[in-house]
């Protein structure tokens, strides 16, 4: 009985140094980010959760600034990449080159690409060509990277921070519906308020701006993701997933709502809303997730797992609408 009450203490204990510091950072993270709490929430748990996240939105929305403060704040090594239809797997990846040392010997040499940090920028993701994006989206599922026959492991914690223009702008590359399964949650950048509009103005013109600082490190990070997975979760919230995720699929649900879905969620998006749920709860300074977790994170956890019929597009149907209707009996 000690051993077990010694235990306790010590997951309460690292708990709430992990709710203080989650705490912290984002408070830091709005020193310097303005007007896009539900953005920055949704980011934080993307990271929480151990996952990768898509941000969409129009240029000139702060994105590629989020990504930045984000690095500083976690004390991660960031790097940024930016997409163009020219870029290789090689400029991501890293490559081998050929050298001669000073006793004439020759040999090759793995030199490390871009992706070899612990938060990467993939900015405008969908301009660059599918070879190049299958071949980041294949390190973000395993982890490390093939050249020449010889694996390299990626760094710990490794996060992807992609960011996409609407497919509707000129120059851009969809991902495939497969590919788009590897990000935990695809995160819509809309334009924000009035007031928070005429708070850049104001914060971004003058001869100062805010400078967010470090309130976290890689460790600091890495713990708290193990922490997100520790505390037990209620069988209610189990249930809801499953009955969410399952009556998002053609044959499984509502007729009345699957009629408008081609395909729906597989397995990995239930995993991905029963992680995304423990996060966002220690986000919101608690343990344990409850059913408005679920509710608040099934769009943007499954609208990129998802796909509408030719009919329901012509109708005006869309997929935030579709799930809004899965989810309102749990509201």
């Amino acid at each position: 009985m000690p051993e077990a009450t010694s235990l306790e203490a010590g997951i309460a204990h690292s708990a709430e140094l992990a709710l203080e510091r989650v705490a912290a950072a984002r408070a830091e993270i709005g020193t310097v980010i303005f007007g896009q709490t539900q953005v920055v929430e949704e980011v934080m748990v993307t990271l929480l959760a151990g996952g990768h996240g898509l941000l969409v939105g129009v240029p000139g929305l702060a994105k590629t600034k989020l990504v930045e403060t984000l690095g500083t704040v976690l004390g991660l090594d960031a790097r940024r990449v930016q997409f163009t239809p020219d870029l290789m797997p090689g400029d991501i990846l890293g490559s081998e080159i050929l050298e001669e040392t000073a006793d004439h010997k020759r040999g090759f040499r793995f030199v490390k690409g871009p992706i070899f940090a612990q938060l990467l920028m993939a900015d405008e993701i969908n301009r660059a060509s599918p070879r190049t994006q299958s071949a980041l989206l294949q390190a973000m599922q395993e982890y490390h990277v093939s050249v020449a026959g010889e694996r390299h492991d990626l760094p710990a914690p490794f996060h992807v921070l992609a960011t996409q223009n609407p497919l509707e702008q000129e120059g851009t590359y969809p991902l495939p519906e497969a590919q788009l399964d590897r990000f935990l949650m695809q995160i819509d950048v809309g334009y924000p308020d009035r007031a928070a509009e005429k708070r850049i103005l104001i914060e971004t013109t003058g001869d100062r701006q805010a400078a967010a600082k470090a309130t976290m490190t890689a460790q600091d990070l890495q713990a708290t993701q193990r922490l997100v997975r520790r505390p037990p979760i209620g069988d209610s919230i189990v249930e809801a997933i499953l009955d969410i995720v399952r009556a998002a699929r053609p044959g499984e649900g509502d007729d009345t709502i699957t009629k408008f879905v081609a395909w729906g969620p597989g397995p990995r998006a239930a995993q991905a809303l029963m992680l995304a749920s423990r996060a966002r709860a220690l986000v919101g300074g608690r343990l344990s997730p409850s059913l408005d977790d679920v509710v608040a994170l099934a769009t943007p956890i499954l609208k990129h797992r998802m796909a509408l019929t030719f009919a329901a597009r012509a109708d005006g149907e869309t997929l935030p609408g579709v799930i809004a209707r899965l989810t309102k009996r749990f509201t």
